[in-house]
């Protein structure tokens, strides 16, 4: 079981950057895999990034480049660099951890969102 707490989000310009960070408590957290997600009213949550336990990483096409996940294992922390930001990127973002131990990824435990709006 592991509970997360996302921080960071707000208000920023076009061309901004914001760091988003997610706060795990609980157990396991090394071993496991996190993501990034965000959703927009009336659309489904979409994966924005990935990293593994082992710290590999996968980005939605629409962020590579200017989005980084990374984690501090250490603090019990992921995090979502996000510069060059653009209006698209207005969602609310939730941070997901998986169950370290199913054969495949599964995202099971969810955070409350936070919202991240980037204006013109």
């Amino acid at each position: 079981q592991v509970q997360l707490v996302e921080s960071g989000g707000g208000l920023v310009q076009a061309g901004g950057s914001l760091r988003l960070s997610c706060a795990a408590s609980g157990s396991a957290f090394s071993i496991r895999n996190m993501g990034w997600y965000r959703q927009t009213p009336g659309n489904q949550r979409e994966l924005v990034a990935t990293i593994t336990s082992g710290g590999s990483t996968n980005y939605a096409a629409s962020v590579e480049g200017r989005f980084t996940i990374s984690r501090d294992n250490s603090k019990n922390t992921v995090y979502l660099q996000m510069n060059s930001l653009k209006p698209e990127d207005t969602a609310i973002y939730y941070c997901a951890a998986d169950n370290p131990f199913l054969s495949r990824v599964r995202y099971d435990y969810w955070g409350q969102g936070t919202q991240v709006t980037v204006s013109s």
